[in-house]
């Protein structure tokens, strides 16, 4: 049992649900609240699939590095439970069978943009970006952006401005949700020499560019009610999520204490947000 926890550990499942989530949730407006099911299936299986892959191939490539964290170093790759090309191979044979599945169940446009997400991740984040620049997650976050638009095109067969509206919310929300983090284990880090923006400009550096792209995730999470694909309780609850973002951001600045406190509202927000989103098809 143990073994299988291990190779399940080298999906990142956790993330994946939340990936998985803002996926699924934009299903429900892009199709006026009754998509298709074999696609919301598709969408669900494949997007686990992909995901999960790229992530066994990161953490493949990465096993150098988790290996130096304290925070990583209990994973079966640099712990030596698991042969290091059991994860590439695991990596490439899911997101081939989540092409094929997304292919068959929704439609080549969605099938190409997952792909295309974990290409990003795989060597634009993983294998170039993350090692070489500070700015890193800011790029290569564009990844983990790719799900609502997947999504969308599962739902609709194209992708629009609103779909690139929810692309913007999740690339721009990830630095200020991801160099929190890199904060409150910016040893480890420094330990693995992964240029994380904490560890080279500093925390105060990261934390008045966290802000900034708060600002920026607040103001396109608005954009589906101008578009027509939201209602104003969509608008409304992306105002005072946005407030809170951006509120917490600033508060940030001041002290250690709301670091922590950042990144755990960042993942509340990016729930709360598709969810209100997903629904709003259903609320007159």
């Amino acid at each position: 049992m143990s073994m299988v926890r291990d190779y399940l550990s080298l999906l990142k499942l956790r993330v994946v649900l939340l990936l998985d989530a803002t996926a699924v949730g934009v299903m429900f407006p892009a199709a006026h609240g009754n998509p298709k099911v074999t696609s919301v299936v598709a969408v669900l299986l494949g997007g686990t699939l992909a995901a999960g892959g790229a992530h066994a191939i990161n953490c493949w490539f990465d096993r150098d590095i988790d290996g130096e964290m304290y925070r990583t170093r209990r994973r079966p790759l640099p712990n030596g439970r698991i042969p290091a090309w059991h994860a590439l191979a695991i990596g490439i044979a899911l997101n081939i069978l989540a092409f094929g599945v997304l292919w068959v169940g929704a439609n080549l446009l969605a099938a190409s943009l997952a792909l295309a997400g974990s290409l990003i991740y795989v060597f634009v984040y993983t294998m170039w970006l993350k090692r070489s620049t500070p700015h890193n997650i800011v790029i290569g976050g564009a990844a983990g952006a790719v799900p609502p638009l997947v999504g969308w095109a599962a739902a609709t067969g194209r992708v629009d401005l609103t779909a690139l509206a929810l692309f913007g919310v999740i690339f721009f929300w990830t630095p200020p949700h991801f160099w929190a983090l890199a904060q409150m284990i910016k040893t480890d880090y420094a330990r693995a020499h992964v240029p994380m923006l904490p560890v080279v400009a500093g925390e105060q550096s990261a934390k008045r560019q966290s802000m900034v792209y708060a600002v920026l995730t607040a103001a396109v999470s608005v954009v589906p009610f101008f578009t027509g694909s939201a209602g104003p309780v969509y608008l409304a609850g992306a105002i005072v999520l946005g407030i809170g973002l951006v509120g917490i951001s600033i508060l940030d600045l001041e002290g250690r204490r709301w670091t922590r406190r950042l990144w755990t509202y960042s993942m509340v927000y990016v729930a709360l947000l598709f969810a209100v989103f997903a629904v709003s098809p259903f609320i007159p």
